[in-house]
């Protein structure tokens, strides 16, 4: 699985218990997470589709297409997560392109094993 790894140290984070949800499939979406620690659960109609752990990114196409959550994320085990809104997202991109290509790379490797999970 493609991890981030550029937020490990970083002090702007969100903590959340076991069992608490992160954000719900439906709602209007503003952040995404990086997984600085802990696991995430995320869930499709109810459905566990991955578990996402450290430098896992989570609720990243709410910042590319202003669309609504398409799935659930619920906290796994205690986690801290960095936020980051549009404005952040677009800055690192510009900063530090590889950030892009590495967000890429999560959801090209989340579609594929999709892809197959279909199969």
């Amino acid at each position: 699985m493609v991890t981030i790894d550029i937020f490990k140290d970083e002090e702007n984070t969100e903590s959340f218990s076991a069992g608490q949800t992160i954000f719900k499939e439906g709602e209007p979406g503003e952040l995404m997470y990086v997984v600085q620690q802990g696991e995430v659960d995320i869930l499709a109609k109810g459905q566990l589709i991955e578990a996402i752990g450290p430098g896992g990114v989570l609720g990243e196409m709410a910042l590319l297409d202003a669309s609504a959550r398409s799935a659930t994320a619920v906290a796994k085990t205690d986690c801290k997560l960095v936020p980051l809104d549009a404005r952040r997202f677009q800055i690192h991109v510009h900063h530090t392109p590889y950030f892009a290509i590495q967000v890429m790379r999560v959801m090209a490797d989340r579609l594929r094993r999709m892809t197959q999970q279909l199969s």
